[in-house]
């Protein structure tokens, strides 16, 4: 079983010439309402690509959350174990370019109030993983570490929004999931002095035993685990945009962990999800179905 405990937002997503510079406006036609949040984005992409998956976490009493809640309960993700707080859905206001870069800014919204008590009644067992981001609060994303590591289960930390994590919580952590950017935060919040994400990954790797990923965008990603480092190209893809690659990746590679490919196998799944992420609009919308992944994983690694 894959435990997510995360957010749930809808995402507001507006196509734009070019992303703003700071104080500046820019013009849109209009935009597109799609469920998404790091949480349920992760939770959706670990399901579509074949786990068994329970979300825990918090939307709003309002007609948001039904559009969050929507694209989950279709595929068949454990709803359960969600609470409905007196607060609004979280939401995501997000600026797509030409070239499918884009902004976002997210509102938390009842993802401020998800608590972990949920993952400590599932009562997590030995080969269970557990996947956590930083769009809910960093101390009930402890707790929910402290309950999985307790129960014999693995803890998989995607390191995004950027930030410093609490020491604690990455102690507790077996795989860290970074971009770039996210990469360089977190050696900055150790005091280290390496720019490369390279480096810092296989410092993390050597000096705290955790095994770390760094996504590299449309150039791949890098891994080390146990000493051991893995590079790997992503496939080429004509890309739409990129919101909820990230997202996909760590689903994906987290549902192929399960599933018993191993490291370097659930890295090249990883990477086909991410990639097949980009040649669709939106977040959940472009979420990747085992079957695709597979068929692009064959493609481009075997």
């Amino acid at each position: 079983m894959i435990t997510v405990f995360g957010s749930l937002n809808v995402d507001l997503v507006t196509p734009v010439e070019r992303l703003p510079g700071a104080g500046e406006t820019v013009l849109g036609p209009g935009y597109a309402l799609h469920p998404g949040g790091k949480g349920a984005n992760q939770a959706l992409a670990a399901r579509r690509a074949g786990a068994e998956v329970t979300l825990v976490g918090a939307v709003g009493r309002d007609g948001f959350a039904e559009i969050a809640l929507r694209l989950l309960a279709e595929d068949g993700v454990d709803l359960s174990h969600l609470a409905r707080v007196e607060a609004p859905t979280g939401a995501a206001f997000i600026a797509v370019d030409a070239a499918g870069s884009n902004q976002i800014v997210v509102a938390a919204g009842a993802n401020a109030l998800a608590r972990a008590d949920a993952v400590e009644t599932l009562k997590p067992g030995e080969g269970d993983l557990l996947l956590l981001q930083r769009e809910v609060p960093e101390n009930e994303c402890l707790r929910a570490a402290r309950a999985m590591r307790a129960g014999g289960g693995r803890v998989i930390l995607n390191l995004a929004p950027a930030g410093a994590p609490e020491p604690e919580l990455l102690a507790l952590t077996d795989i860290l999931i970074v971009n770039e950017h996210e990469a360089l935060i977190l050696a900055g919040s150790l005091g280290w002095v390496e720019a490369e994400p390279d480096a810092i990954a296989q410092r993390i790797d050597g000096e705290r035993g955790i095994a770390c990923i760094v996504t590299l965008g449309s150039a791949g990603a890098v891994g080390w685990h146990g000493g051991v480092r893995r590079r790997l190209e992503a496939p080429v893809v004509d890309a739409v945009d990129t919101v909820a690659a990230g997202d996909s990746f760590v689903g994906a590679f987290a549902a192929a962990l399960q599933a018993g490919f191993g490291f370097s196998g659930a890295l090249q799944r990883g990477l086909a999800a991410g990639s097949l992420a980009c040649t669709v609009a939106g977040a959940q919308p472009s979420v990747p179905r085992r079957e695709a992944i597979e068929a692009l994983a064959g493609k481009s690694f075997l």
